[in-house]
């Protein structure tokens, strides 16, 4: 009976390419939970502008009421016996007056609001796209390590560990953004 005796790197080999799976896996998951978090942030950002925009046109409804009311107050004041009337007419723009004012004040806070959002997907997406470049190198890595079993050649493993190695900084990038 003749047994073979199995090279030493390939047990090393072995154990490098299921570390590195598992550096995959993960990688894959967080970069997934990342775009998720981009893609949600991306929507709430654009409720909010479109909530902004809502109060655009409502804003500019009143300012144009406010002005037609306005001209015609003047219109009214060289006509005698409207008093009464250029009273309302009067105290009409002012009301709509405050009520550009409040929307223009809702405008700033919903904006700031709007924008908060997209300082978090802007974050969430660098996450995600570290992740994603680190699961390339690490697939091609366990590429090489799969063609270095068949093969036996120990220098496309090593080759594998290199890209191992660029992957796992991706990996760890995508948690820190360091790089």
């Amino acid at each position: 009976m003749t047994t073979d005796k199995k090279e030493g790197w390939l047990t090393y080999m072995a154990i490098t390419t299921v570390l590195i799976a598992v550096a995959a896996t993960l990688s894959t998951f967080k970069g997934g939970g990342y775009s998720t978090r981009s893609l949600l942030n991306q929507t709430k950002a654009s409720d909010q502008w479109a909530f902004y925009q809502s109060k655009s046109i409502k804003s500019y409804i009143y300012d144009l009421r406010r002005e037609n009311l306005e001209m015609q107050v003047e219109s009214l004041e060289k006509q005698k016996g409207n008093e009464a009337l250029v009273k309302k007419y009067r105290d009409l723009a002012i009301d709509y007056e405050l009520k550009v004012k409040k929307y223009e004040e809702e405008k700033v806070a919903i904006s700031k609001v709007a924008t908060s959002f997209e300082v978090i997907r802007d974050e969430s997406k660098t996450h995600s796209d570290k992740f994603g470049i680190g699961v390339i190198f690490l697939q091609i890595s366990i590429l090489l390590s799969s063609i270095a079993t068949l093969s036996k050649k120990r220098f496309v493993w090593i080759c594998g560990l290199v890209f191992g190695v660029i992957g796992i900084f991706f990996f760890l990038d995508g948690f820190f953004l360091f790089f």
